[in-house]
């Protein structure tokens, strides 16, 4: 990376962006032509064990480098966490004067800003993930549809608590930032709920942060003590909390789950043996994402649009690593997976639509844009 960019960022008075790997030259092209890369997210980072996570996996993955071994990192790839969104802008100029193949950043926060520096930067290419409306010839966009990964999650959680025979069970939801990714996944895991209990009684809440798991941990220790028995959380680095308290309240004996996001997060909510307090993660493979990305840059292909990945493409799914998670659940999911793939279950995506439908109950506080 070039020691200018530390220096310049200091004197913008940037100085809590993270630039881990730092001495190589970052911008350049690789001695074999593997394209170079830069991942730049929120403050959360590639740590958030959830979607920023899972971009950097697909990135370690292209290059043929593990978590453990990123032997390749600071030359041809690197991440960088910008710790407010006000230095979005000034560090996405810097990174494009560094000139990489590729810049990628992750969320739709980041869209206005992309939007400015990648017109200013025409012959940079730049990803997006969860936009579709970068209409720019040098940003690829990629969206999901977390809404029919999370009607399985919605759906698995339900059905467990239909074998664990508990009586009139409550869920809840919580969110990151509100906005049109963020409600699929809720209308989706809601839907998904109704399907098999068509009177679940369902509460939300947003954190309006994708950093502070603290707030996810008093809200769900709010409603596990008031009897809800499952929460799933789409937050980021917040939902983190939601698998804290799980994991406390589980290692107490009481019955309740924590539903993961983007990455299988049955590995966090470990607290004995295999026993985890995520019953199963809805997986967003970003991965695949940035992966498809790369290649396109490595073999000419790449150009500006919006490529979707649906469960049908093994873009969304959910995981089954919890032995807790009942086999009869699971073979029960895989009929739903089949019947959403097939088009015989519709998932609505929006509120708005979910709610005129009957899919979902009036007052939640999803925003569809």
């Amino acid at each position: 990376m070039k020691k200018l960019l530390l220096l310049t960022l200091s004197l913008l008075g940037i100085a809590s962006v993270v630039f881990a790997g730092g001495a190589k030259d970052a911008g350049s092209a690789s001695a074999d032509n593997r394209p170079t890369i830069r991942l730049v997210t929120d403050a959360t980072g590639v740590d958030d064990k959830s979607f920023n996570a899972a971009a950097w996996r697909g990135i370690l993955s292209f290059y043929g480098d593990t978590w453990e071994n990123q032997k390749n990192r600071g030359s041809l790839y690197e991440v960088i966490a910008c710790q407010t969104q006000d230095m979005y802008i000034p560090v996405l100029k810097q990174i494009a004067d560094d000139t990489p193949d590729l810049i990628v950043v992750t969320g739709f926060t980041f869209a206005d800003a992309l939007s400015e520096v990648a017109q200013l930067y025409p012959d940079q290419k730049f990803m997006i993930v969860d936009v579709d409306y970068v209409t720019l010839p040098n940003v690829m966009n990629f969206v999901f549809t977390e809404d029919q990964g999370s009607f399985l999650v919605g759906a698995a959680v339900a059905l467990q608590a239909k074998e664990e025979k508990i009586a009139n069970p409550k869920f809840g939801f919580i969110g990151g930032v509100p906005g049109a990714t963020i409600t699929k996944f809720e209308v989706g895991y809601i839907q998904g709920l109704k399907y098999i209990l068509p009177n679940a009684d369902v509460v939300d809440y947003y954190a309006n942060d994708w950093g502070k798991p603290d707030l996810a941990k008093t809200q769900a220790k709010n409603w596990y003590d008031s009897g809800v028995y499952a929460i799933f959380s789409a937050a980021g680095g917040t939902g983190n909390g939601t698998i804290s308290q799980a994991k406390e309240y589980r290692m107490a004996g009481k019955n309740v789950w924590a539903i993961g996001v983007d990455s299988d997060q049955y590995s966090d909510g470990i607290y004995e043996g295999t026993k985890s307090s995520v019953l199963t993660s809805m997986i967003k493979r970003v991965e695949s994402a940035t992966g498809y990305a790369l290649k396109a840059v490595a073999d000419g292909s790449f150009k500006g649009g919006v490529v979707s990945l649906s469960l049908k493409d093994a873009g969304v799914g959910y995981a089954t690593s919890n032995p807790e998670l009942k086999e009869s659940v699971v073979k029960q999911l895989k009929t739903i997976e089949s019947d959403i793939v097939s088009g015989k279950i519709k998932v609505i995506p929006t509120y708005k639509d979910a709610l005129a439908a009957g899919k979902v109950p009036a007052g939640l506080s999803a925003k569809d844009n």
